[in-house]
């Protein structure tokens, strides 16, 4: 049976890896590690998250459906103010990616960023992990682990845990050892499903040699800290950290029947390179949602493949329950489509139409085919990403009747999901009065 690794990078952006036409820094190459399972397997170019916003994207990460139909999951984000909201989080009784693997045989485990409600009401052993290392917040200090509300924000299971160390180094040292530990199982018919989600390249701007600017930050939004080079190293970091977990599972003979996913939770923020694409984090202009996903898989995937495929999160998380031979309860939806003919070969694409909605700035988008409608505020939009990718050019007037159509089938699709509550927050953290609008 495959063993399966899913690994999420938070808020990276489209092009700040060197296989989807990145720069290099002034170190060199960001990405070596990710770049190389590229090469060995196959990089999706209209890939995206369910989100451009962190929580909700691991709603349907988790759940393997449209986000929007669960209460936590209509916050963007969940802020550190909900800490003890029996409403927002996770159902314990909704059905997961790891929940069906474990059903499927799998030991399951989460080793980094969860956000998707705080305990007691929710955790990740209530979701189908059979261990759990990283933080319950959406963003913590990488040397003090404090959240933004203030708290110690690290934990094993369910109990807090206290060890010094940079976050990003300590997230990948405990993949390795999750691999180390569960070989000889996966060698004996038990594989394991590790899900591996980074908070690099996240806020606050800090590298591994950064700890003292850790004791003199009071915001972890660190609005007057940060560069590019600050951000590509922290990149650097995690991609040090993707090679050693590639170096353990060679080291154990796993590689061959071992599927990694790489992705981000959504577009880039504030340094980050969306090259060509505008907008990002928050937005639903292609910066916002197109990511990178990356997979390498010897036993299934011909190395060196590209593919511009439609998908997005919850399509991946169906597609490894799948691969697993999970299956999903009939009692709860699943929106999600298998990816594997793609990925095996069998068909080079398949139609696949992609929504998104917004409280922020009352935003929707749809995608089918080489269109896309999107609305921000009361501004519609219609463009051709396959030749306009960067969105500049409006295509609604010269075609109406497609405008039209695109707008009555995203008001059907909507009509199908629950209403936005007026009770939902919208948390940006920052604005135009601290730094002019990208």
């Amino acid at each position: 049976m495959t063993n399966i690794i899913y690994i999420v990078a938070d808020d990276l952006g489209y092009a700040d890896l060197g296989c989807y036409g990145g720069r290099e820094a002034q170190f060199g190459m960001i990405s070596p590690n990710i770049d190389r399972l590229a090469e060995e397997g196959m990089i999706f170019t209209d890939g995206y998250a369910n989100s451009p916003v962190c929580s909700p994207t691991r709603f349907a990460l988790m759940t393997m459906a449209y986000q929007y139909r669960l209460r936590g999951a209509l916050e963007e984000p969940i802020n550190s103010r909900s800490k003890g909201d029996p409403r927002l989080g996770l159902p314990p009784e909704i059905p997961t990616l790891p929940s069906q693997l474990k059903k499927a045989g799998y030991n399951t485990g989460l080793i980094g960023k969860w956000h998707l409600g705080y305990p007691p009401h929710f955790s990740p052993l209530k979701s189908g992990y059979d261990e759990f290392y990283g933080i319950m917040a959406g963003g913590v200090d990488y040397f003090s682990h404090i959240s933004g509300k203030g708290d110690h924000d690290l934990y094993i299971d369910e109990e807090e845990h206290h060890e010094p160390g940079y976050l990003t180094d300590l997230l990948s040292d405990r993949a390795v050892q999750f691999v180390n530990r569960k070989a000889d199982d996966a060698k004996n018919g038990k594989p394991f499903f590790l899900s591996l989600h980074y908070t690099a390249p996240h806020w606050p701007w800090e590298t591994r040699d950064d700890e003292e600017i850790s004791k003199n930050i009071t915001n972890l939004f660190h609005l007057d800290g940060g560069n590019i080079h600050t951000y590509q190293r922290m990149i650097h970091h995690m991609d040090e950290g993707i090679g050693n977990i590639m170096a353990a599972l060679e080291e154990q003979g796993l590689t061959e029947d071992t599927l990694i996913v790489f992705t981000s939770d959504n577009g880039g923020e504030r340094f980050s390179d969306n090259w060509p694409l505008v907008g990002g984090k928050m937005d639903l202009t292609e910066g916002g949602i197109r990511v990178p996903w990356v997979v390498r898989w010897p036993k299934g995937i011909k190395p060196g493949q590209k593919t511009a495929q439609h998908c997005m999160t919850m399509d991946w998380s169906y597609t490894l329950m799948k691969i697993g031979g999970g299956e999903a309860d009939p009692s709860y939806a699943t929106d999600g489509v298998d990816l594997t003919p793609v990925l095996t070969g069998q068909v080079e694409s398949f139609e696949r139409p992609l929504f998104w909605r917004m409280n922020h700035r009352d935003q929707r988008a749809y995608r089918m085919g080489e269109w896309k409608y999107l609305k921000v505020d009361e501004h519609e939009y219609l463009f051709n990403v396959v030749n306009d990718a960067r969105e500049r050019a409006n295509q609604a007037k010269n075609y109406p009747d497609k405008l039209a159509e695109m707008r009555q089938v995203w008001i059907d699709w909507n009509d199908t999901i629950p209403s936005i509550p007026e009770d939902a927050s919208v948390s940006l953290g920052y604005g135009r009065a601290d730094m002019p609008q990208r």
